[in-house]
C-alpha cells in the first residue's frame, strides 16, 4: 500500500477520504496491506483511519489487549474523533470490543472480523518457530482458505518480525494476554449495532466463535463468507466490502 504514513504527537496513521471516521485496528500480523481493498473501497465515502498500533514499543508490562486499548483512546482523543464507525480484524476486534466497552458514546458501530476475545485457536501455543522458514510459511498460509493469499512477501514479514527477539517476546505476550482476557458476559453490554463478518473456514477463531459473539452481542448482524478464512477483507475483499458497505448504510 502506497499510502502516506503521517505523524502526530507520538501517533503513526495512516489516513485517506473525507466524511465519518471508519477506523480500522489490524492483528497481530497486520501490516497495513492487510486493508488496501478497504481503504480503496471506502476512502471516497469515509475518512478512513488506520492507527499504527505499538505492537513492540510498549513497555513489556503494557504489552497486552487492555494496553493496546489505552492506546487506541488516547489516539481517538487526540485526533477528537465522533460518530465513529470502528472494525477490527483478529486482535484488532479485540482491543476494539475492550475500547468501546468504556466509550459507546463514541462509537456509531463496530465491525469484526476474525475477531479473538472469546476463543482463539491456540495464538499462543502454535506461534512460528524461530529460524524456520517452510514452518512459518505453512503457519502463515493457515490463515487463509487458499494458501497461495499467503505472499513470499507476507510470509517473510512474518519471519523477520518472530526473528527478532523483541519482537517475538512482545508477540507472545499479545497473544497470551489475547487468550486471558476474555470478553464472555460483558458483551451483553455493548447494545451498539455491530456486524460480523467471518470466513466460514476460519481455523484461528472458528464459526462457533462467530456463533457465540452473534448470540452475546445484543445488536449484531452474522454474516458468513464461504471458502474463506481469518482475513476476509484480505481474501475475498470484494464480497466483504458489500457486506461491510450495505451495513454501513444502516447506521
Amino acid at each position: 500500500m502506497e499510502y502516506e504514513i503521517k505523524h502526530s504527537g507520538k501517533f503513526k496513521y495512516v489516513e485517506e477520504g473525507t466524511g465519518e471516521p471508519l477506523v480500522l485496528l489490524h492483528g497481530l500480523f497486520g501490516a497495513l496491506s492487510n486493508f488496501k481493498d478497504l481503504v480503496d473501497g471506502f476512502k471516497d465515502k469515509y475518512r478512513v483511519i488506520i492507527p499504527l498500533l505499538p505492537l513492540y514499543d510498549l513497555s513489556l508490562i503494557e504489552t497486552s489487549v487492555s494496553g493496546l486499548s489505552k492506546y487506541v483512546q488516547k489516539f481517538i482523543e487526540h485526533q477528537k474523533l465522533r460518530n465513529i464507525h470502528l472494525l477490527g480484524n483478529s486482535l484488532g476486534g479485540h482491543v476494539g470490543l475492550v475500547y468501546t466497552l468504556k466509550h459507546q458514546s463514541l462509537i456509531r458501530s463496530i465491525t469484526l472480523t476474525g475477531s479473538s476475545g472469546l476463543f482463539e485457536n491456540g495464538m499462543g501455543e502454535t506461534y512460528p518457530k524461530r529460524g524456520d522458514y517452510n514452518y512459518v510459511q505453512k503457519k502463515t498460509e493457515l490463515t487463509f482458505y487458499d494458501p497461495k493469499v499467503a505472499t513470499k512477501e507476507l510470509v517473510d514479514e512474518v519471519f523477520g518480525i518472530i526473528n527478532n527477539r523483541l519482537k517475538a517476546l512482545k508477540i507472545i505476550a499479545l497473544a497470551r494476554s489475547a487468550i486471558r482476557h476474555n470478553l464472555g458476559e460483558e458483551l451483553k453490554e455493548i447494545k451498539i449495532p455491530t456486524c460480523l463478518i467471518w470466513g466460514k473456514n476460519d481455523t484461528i477463531t472458528p464459526p462457533m466463535v462467530a456463533e457465540e459473539f452473534h448470540k452475546l452481542l445484543p445488536s449484531s448482524e452474522l454474516h458468513w463468507i464461504d471458502k474463506c478464512g481469518h482475513a476476509p477483507m484480505m481474501e475475498v475483499p470484494v464480497e466483504f466490502n458489500a457486506i461491510l458497505s450495505a451495513f454501513l448504510a444502516k447506521c
